[in-house]
């Protein structure tokens, strides 16, 4: 019986490129995400992927969202939780409702997302977690007054669930993105910029895939992911 993977949060970028990497490797592929507008393409060049429309912000539509899933698929063995919109502005331009909008997304959605997917994976004794991070995480800047604290507790939301799922057989990983992800509308904002500059969707994926492999006795929780050209 194949294993199942949802990938939540599905775009053109890191989302597809999870996508693909999984199914290569013989999972049948959820695609989760608030429109169809890549994942209904997606699923069909795939083959054997569904998608679902699912804002990880809303409780009844995770809910929703993973009981088509296992009634269509079976329960998830891996999730890459790629969901990770957010609001920019300094404290001066932010609404109240924007801040608790970007850690709705960032930190709700994967706590909601957790608990759809644990119980089974604590049943079986196995199952991964891999979690797309920033570095926003790490330290607040000026325009990152919601985004940060938002990625700052989903950082905290996962060390927190692999210690204690970690004994259960569920790896929790967290994948911090140092960089500009290579995308359509971000060569475009930045044209000046080489190749190298960028991180590779398809390179974010193979990390994830790499660290739903690991030995157990090699597990890491935070790996970091940042193009050769990036200053840190």
């Amino acid at each position: 019986m194949r294993p199942i993977c949802a990938v939540v949060g599905v775009g053109p970028g890191n989302g597809a490129a999870l996508a693909r990497r999984f199914a290569k490797e013989g999972y049948a592929v959820a695609l989760l995400a608030r429109s169809g507008d890549t994942s209904e393409s997606l699923a069909a060049e795939l083959g054997d992927a569904n998608a679902y429309a699912c804002d990880v912000a809303d409780e009844a539509s995770v809910k929703a969202a993973f009981a088509a899933i296992r009634a269509d698929l079976g329960e998830v063995d891996v999730v890459a939780f790629n969901a990770g919109s957010g609001s920019w502005g300094t404290i001066d331009d932010l609404t109240p409702q924007a801040f608790e909008a970007t850690w709705r997304v960032n930190a709700l959605g994967l706590f909601l997302v957790a608990q759809e997917v644990i119980p089974a994976m604590k049943a079986k004794g196995a199952g991964s977690i891999v979690v797309i991070g920033a570095t926003a995480s790490r330290r607040g800047m000026p325009r990152t007054t919601a985004f940060a604290p938002a990625k700052a507790a989903q950082k905290s939301l996962a060390e927190a669930m692999a210690r204690h799922l970690w004994p259960l057989g569920i790896h929790v990983s967290l994948i911090i993105l140092d960089g500009v992800v290579d995308l359509e509308r971000t060569r475009k904002a930045m044209p000046d910029k080489p190749d190298d500059f960028f991180i590779s969707p398809d390179g974010v994926a193979e990390t994830a895939w790499w660290l739903t492999q690991q030995p157990r006795s090699t597990w890491s929780f935070e790996v970091e992911a940042r193009p050769f050209g990036e200053k840190w």
